[in-house]
């Protein structure tokens, strides 16, 4: 996938803390363009896995919102691919006007269930583990939840995988 997507990765709603995640080649370049520490200096330099607290900023340098960001470096991530994110406040304005703003900086609209499609073309994930995501966010049980997370660590495709070994 060459396309560099963003979406907000938290429920609708309001809530504590909101995020919006960057997948793809350009993620890293994006974040560089939206965050500022807070004395205004832009960023450029991100060491993988590390949150960093600061600013977003608009491209004038208003402050859009205080958040913590975080750079994961591809192949170690969820989608296989560079991944940056962005969490601020869970307010449904901080959440449009970051996604607003990413997006203005080169990434695409990431559609429902793009991420987790990126993680199964990239091969982290199977279509057994990408169908069980669903199945975990739609839980409404304990024993759901339980079966679900051990369908995503990949319990029903290591029985797959050992009847296809015994056929």
């Amino acid at each position: 996938m060459e396309q560099t997507v963003a979406a907000v990765a938290t429920a609708p709603g309001e809530g504590g803390i909101g995020i919006v995640r960057i997948s793809g080649p350009e993620a890293l370049e994006i974040l560089k363009k939206v965050f500022a520490y807070k004395s205004g200096k832009k960023a450029e330099r991100f060491e993988e896995r590390r949150m960093i607290y600061g600013n977003i900023t608009d491209e004038s340098g208003e402050v859009i919102d205080e958040a913590m960001v975080v750079y994961m470096k591809a192949p170690r991530t969820y989608t296989g691919e560079d991944v940056a994110e962005i969490q601020c406040h869970g307010s449904i304005v901080s959440l449009r006007k970051i996604l607003s703003l990413v997006l203005s900086c080169g990434a695409g609209l990431a559609e429902r269930g793009e991420f987790t499609k990126r993680a199964f073309l990239n091969g982290k994930i199977d279509l057994a583990q990408a169908e069980a995501v669903n199945d975990v966010i739609r839980a409404v049980s304990d024993a759901g939840s339980r079966s679900a997370v051990s369908q995503l660590g990949g319990s029903l495709s290591s029985v797959i995988g050992s009847i296809r070994t015994q056929m």
